[in-house]
């Protein structure tokens, strides 16, 4: 018998004894490693055979397995292995491949987690090898849910070693199928749906375990080697889903994130929100930088469909949007940004309008998405961060809807608006201001209700605030800022004062009026003096002084206003004097400004600062008939004057009013500012004689010759003393306004008539020298005319000799 079966054994195919021949008489020794090179050798040589090879190799396997002999049937996946990474360049690799994945496919499905553990790591060695060709009938369906099953094992004895084995055999799939457009699409939503709550589930635990490490690694019983070396499921499964949202294109990225979604509803994970926020930022990373913004259009779509779901639950999903949208924000130019802006408030309107009342949970979630807005914004240049503030500024609804609903939805708005406007770095007053935002701000700084208005101010606060002052500034004062920053402004922003300044005084002004209130009252003072400290110097320091004389105006006038409402502004405009007076360094100005603030303190302190609250402030004890205590504007035009300024306009110029819809630096005339100017200075001027002391500028409106200041030095006394008499002046400030007086009322015509003999006279002269240059130009060319002439005559051209014939006609 043992011949016979020696004879049969010889029999056998080559193959098959090659194959027998690696498995030892025992199991337990392993692989015999020199018959496994015999069989590789022959393999290489004949690989015609390879796939009988694989066939054989898996039903000794499968018999093995069936008889429980493990031993073998890992010294059988151990020889498959070997062949595969030595024969992974033959052309007949793909029938073998087909007997290897039979053989995983084998061992997965065993009860035992080694055989599968060793499975998984085979298919990874396999995932690694690149093919030459593709393979268009092998389907990965099954190695997807086992290894996703493997995630989820609950094996107490080898649970972190299955569930890394079933993330690395993911990450195999992965690799094998995203690479190669000709096998199984690995993006169907029915692996999606597999893969990424696997990958899900074991990333839970990630952010409980680095709490754990940073407590282990504070108190000394884990060091950053063991850390660093020690892979767990949390850290593989970060890495695979890095890697999967990496390899995502434009028509993918969806497909991740939608079984995303679901696993974060479904298990409950937005509240609280840290996992979430851990999770989208790792897809916001790993995600190809121009598809960022599908991520927050998608987070947007699941904020849509859950707006029925619990405050806190859209709170949650707000907060990650915010952690998450400033990396968006860089790839989103144009409509993009728009349109996530416009996204952010259609559910703010929505937030408003489908709650009757605002409850703290929903605050929460309204400022969330004001937060999301903002953190979007900042990412964002300058020139965009206006673009948003307008766009929401045109979103805003108009004054003349006064819901509560419209109100409540004009305060978030606002806020969303504030939001931005912190987050924008001003240069140029003109560029942060520009016609279309702020024409619709100064409206939104009337409305009737205090908490629109103190946003409007906030926002005004914002932008100014160029030298950050506002906190300096935030309380009414009579004495000096110790920290306040300032700096003289830019031709741009004194042209900028010159153009909207006045609007902006006057709504602060109507402001003011509309409200006793101290923290609205605080606002508009901040918003003003801030304009003061960025804006003020020489050229624009009488239009201030003439706003802060329109509050003094408003607390004398109004009478609808309260007493404590009186005091209060009366408060303000000596507090906005000293400040004005200390920023331009006018010390007469100051001086004062001082000598008011020290007779109040003696007779009418509350004339003075802190502002007076009207619920406990007594209206019997202000006396407001106290006139001498009042801001005189003829002193404050000496005070100009004795500093060398100019004060005309103030002069000449009313008090800011309240309710004033016209443009207050444009109401004076010309003609006016001419006239004040000529009676300060001595002139012979008439109608007919010219003086170079009348020159361009005191002709420009608004802008006025500075007067010098006088040296008291030998030649000035000589000069005083030389001066006209009273009568001679007299006489000539009669002469002088008869000239204006002549300007103003005579007709056009007459006025030309009596001007025409100086026009003539230089007309006269012109013509004289046009005509003697006329008749020198006639004689040169008469005489040149004769010369030509007589040389014709007396040489005849060398072309007329040579070719007669080609000038005949």
């Amino acid at each position: 018998m043992p011949g016979c079966c020696g004879c049969c054994s010889a029999l056998r195919p080559r193959y098959k004894r090659l194959v027998d021949n690696i498995f030892p008489v025992n199991a337990e020794d392993g692989l015999v490693k020199s018959n496994m090179e015999k069989l590789t050798f022959y393999s290489l040589s004949s690989p015609d055979k390879l796939d009988r090879i694989g066939e054989y190799l898996y039903q000794k396997a499968t018999k093995d397995i069936n008889r429980k002999r493990y031993k073998l049937a890992e010294i059988a996946m151990e020889a498959m292995d070997l062949l595969l990474q030595a024969c992974h360049a033959q052309t007949t690799l793909n029938l073998f491949v087909e007997s290897f994945l039979r053989m995983v496919q084998k061992l997965l499905e065993d009860s035992n987690p080694n055989l599968k553990i060793m499975a998984t790591n085979s298919f990874v060695k396999f995932a690694n090898i690149n093919e030459d060709t593709p393979s268009y009938h092998r389907r990965y369906d099954f190695f997807i849910s086992k290894f996703s099953s493997m995630c989820h094992s609950d094996n107490h004895d080898l649970r972190d070693s299955l569930r890394l084995a079933g993330i690395k055999g993911l990450q195999g799939v992965i690799r094998k199928t995203v690479s190669d457009d000709l096998v199984e699409n690995i993006w169907d939503a029915q692996h999606m749906e597999k893969i990424v709550p696997s990958l899900l589930f074991n990333m839970q635990f990630c952010v409980n375990v680095m709490f754990v490490k940073k407590n282990l690694m504070a108190t000394g019983d884990l060091t950053p080697v063991e850390d660093a070396t020690h892979i767990t499921p949390p850290v593989l499964a970060e890495e695979v889903l890095r890697e999967l949202v990496g390899r995502a294109s434009f028509g993918h990225i969806r497909s991740v994130l939608k079984p995303l979604l679901m696993h974060l509803d479904r298990h409950e994970l937005w509240v609280p929100n840290t996992f979430a926020i851990h999770t989208f930022r790792i897809v916001m990373i790993s995600i190809q930088p121009q598809y960022s913004y599908t991520v927050v259009e998608t987070l947007m779509q699941h904020l849509d469909n859950n707006f029925k779901s619990s405050p806190k639950t859209r709170t949650s999903l707000a907060v990650v949007l915010s952690k998450i949208i400033a990396i968006a924000a860089g790839e989103s130019v144009g409509p993009s940004a728009l349109d996530i802006i416009n996204n952010l408030l259609t559910h703010l309107r929505t937030s408003v309008s489908t709650t009757t009342e605002i409850t703290a949970e929903e605050s929460q979630y309204q400022e969330a998405l004001i937060n999301a807005l903002g953190e979007f914004a900042n990412h964002h240049p300058d020139y965009q961060k206006i673009e948003i503030m307008l766009f929401i500024m045109n979103t805003v609804p108009d004054l003349s809807k006064k819901s509560k609903s419209d109100q409540m939805l004009q305060n978030i708005l606002l806020k969303s608006l504030l939001k931005v406007g912190t987050q924008y770095s001003t240069v140029s007053f003109e560029k942060a201001f520009p016609a279309s935002f702020l024409q619709p701000l100064l409206r939104m700084a009337r409305a009737p209700h205090d908490p629109t208005r103190m946003i409007v101010m906030q926002i005004f606060q914002a932008l100014l605030d160029r030298h950050q002052n506002e906190q300096v500034l935030s309380t009414v004062s009579v004495k000096p800022y110790t920290a306040l920053s300032q700096e003289p402004p830019s031709r741009s922003d004194i042209i900028f004062t010159h153009k909207y300044g006045a609007n902006i005084m006057q709504a602060l002004i109507d402001s003011m009026a509309l409200s006793d209130r101290v923290d609205a009252l605080s606002s508009s003072y901040n918003t003003a003096a801030l304009l003061i400290v960025e804006m003020s110097c020489s050229e624009t320091v009488q239009e201030f002084l003439l706003f802060i004389l329109g509050i003094q105006q408003v607390a004398h006038t109004v009478e609808s206003l309260g007493a404590v409402h009186k005091c209060n502004l009366h408060s303000i405009a000596i507090a906005l004097l000293v400040l004005i007076s200390r920023v331009t360094g006018i010390n007469n100005l100051l001086e004062y400004a001082q000598k008011i603030v020290d007779a109040r303190r003696e007779e009418a302190p509350y004339y003075l600062a802190p502002l007076l609250e009207p619920k406990k402030t007594s209206a019997k004890n202000l006396n407001l008939s106290l006139p001498h205590l009042a801001i005189d504007k003829l002193a404050l035009g000496e005070c100009l004057q004795n500093a060398g300024m100019d004060a005309q306009r103030l002069n000449s110029g009313a008090p800011y009013a309240l309710h004033q819809t016209d443009n207050p630096a444009h109401r004076h005339s010309w003609v006016e500012s001419v006239s004040a100017h000529m009676t300060q200075r001595n002139s012979s001027a008439d109608l007919t004689v010219y003086t170079g002391d009348v020159d361009s500028v005191n002709s420009s409106p608004g802008v006025c010759k500075r007067v010098l200041s006088q040296e008291y030095t030998f030649d000035a006394m000589k000069r005083a003393l030389a001066e006209p008499t009273e009568a001679a002046k007299r006489e000539q400030r009669e002469k002088q306004l008869q000239i204006v007086r002549t300007f103003r009322e005579s007709e056009f015509d007459e006025l030309v008539r009596r001007t025409e003999p100086k026009h003539d006279l230089i007309q006269n002269r012109l013509n004289e020298l046009f005509n003697s240059l006329a008749m020198e130009r006639q004689i040169t060319q008469s005489g040149d005319n004769k010369t030509l002439q007589l040389q014709a005559t007396n040489d005849k051209p060398i072309y007329e000799t040579n070719f007669p014939e080609l000038f005949y006609y």
